[in-house]
Order: structure tokens, then C-alpha cells, then sequence
């Protein structure tokens, strides 16, 4: 009996061991959802981690996904004044990826004798986002609204945005602040009018942006 109390009481020891040893090894993460980490200043999108996907209904039947890339930008922020934040962001069209090799050629492809483009043609200008107004609506949400140039033509987008979290950047050390947002437009607005309404002409957005302080 006494010898099998010592051997739980060494298989306890060593379990207690293992477990201090493995948190003591554990990487923290960099980032987390503390708003006290974000800093003040005036930041660049990481391009390499800033992503624009979208959605749309493909004939009723099931969406279709897409995503932009190389996404290139500023923001100035100040955590103690989040209203007077402001966003110019930049999408490159070209940048579309999407699983079908035959979509993409179509995006990008130009006009048939003459004809506008069914979508974007092959040198599109970088759709641009400019914020005209930040509302605070808790500690880590806002609303944000501006104006979207695309396809040659303006029109308002307003954003859900959602701050994801700050930190310190491990790989350049760079102070980071990230943020998930949401929105929907009417692309026929942008003149992309293709397949309208079978294709479906809402899109839905969703970013993940990444920003380091200069």
C-alpha cells in the first residue's frame, strides 16, 4: 500500500513538472484584444497580411468567394480620440485571386470589339478608400464611413470595424494594431454591371487589416 502511495505521489510530482515546464515553453501570443497596448501615431498597412475578401451569390444557388491582396494604406490614431481616426487604404484589382484560372481571365479581361469590359479589364486603377467620419459604438467597434473610388466611379461605403488586437510585431518589431471589418455594396453602382441581378449584384467584404506604426 505505502509503495503504491509513493508511486502516485512521483507520478503527481512528475505530471506537475511536465505541466510547469510546457507553460514555461509556451510562446505568448503577440497580439491580444487589450486596447491599452494600442499606441498613438500614424500607420502603414502590411501588405503582405491585409486581406479584402468578398462574396457573391452565384445564381441563387451558392456564393462565390474571391480575395484582393498586396493592399497598401495609412491610418492615424490616436486611442484617446478614436472619432478623429482616418483611413486612406488602396486595393489593387489585379491583385484578385480566385480558384477558377477562367474567372480571373474574365475580371481582368478587356472589352470584346470595342465594348467596355464585363468587369475590370486588364489595368484597372487600385480601388481607393477614403474615411470621411469614424463613430466609436463601444470600446473595440466602430463605425466607418467613406468613399470608394472604383471602376471609375465614387460612391459611400460605410464598415462595421472591429479592433482584433495590438501588440508588438516579433518578426520586426514594429508596434501593430489589427482590425476584422464588414461591409456590403451594390457593385452596379461601380458600373459592374455583368450578369446583374443572376450574379448577384451585393457584395459582401470581409477585411482583416493589419497596420504598423511608423
Amino acid at each position: 500500500m505505502k509503495k503504491t502511495i509513493i508511486a502516485a505521489a512521483l507520478a503527481a510530482s512528475a505530471t506537475l513538472a511536465v505541466t510547469a515546464i510546457s507553460a514555461q515553453e509556451r510562446p505568448q501570443i503577440p497580439g491580444t484584444t487589450d486596447v491599452s497596448r494600442v499606441e498613438a501615431g500614424t500607420y502603414a498597412l502590411d501588405p503582405a497580411h491585409t486581406l479584402v475578401g468578398w462574396r457573391v451569390s452565384h445564381f441563387g444557388f451558392n456564393d462565390y468567394l474571391g480575395v484582393f491582396g498586396d493592399i497598401e494604406g495609412t491610418m492615424t490614431l490616436d486611442p484617446a480620440n478614436i472619432e478623429a481616426s482616418e483611413f486612406d487604404i488602396a486595393i489593387p484589382i489585379t491583385s484578385v485571386a480566385v480558384p477558377s484560372a477562367e474567372l480571373r481571365d474574365h475580371l481582368l479581361r478587356p472589352g470584346q470589339d470595342g465594348a467596355e469590359p464585363d468587369f475590370f479589364g486588364p489595368d484597372p486603377d487600385a480601388a481607393r478608400f477614403v474615411s470621411t467620419s469614424v463613430r466609436q459604438t463601444s470600446d473595440t467597434t466602430a463605425v466607418v464611413t467613406g468613399q470608394l473610388t472604383m471602376n471609375g466611379a465614387t460612391g459611400p461605403v460605410t464598415m462595421l470595424v472591429e479592433f482584433s488586437g495590438a501588440g508588438q510585431n516579433p518578426m520586426n518589431q514594429k508596434s501593430t494594431v489589427g482590425f476584422h471589418a464588414r461591409a456590403t455594396i451594390d457593385r452596379t453602382q461601380w458600373g459592374i454591371d455583368y450578369a446583374a441581378p443572376i450574379v448577384g449584384a451585393e457584395v459582401d467584404l470581409d477585411i482583416s487589416a493589419a497596420f504598423e506604426r511608423q
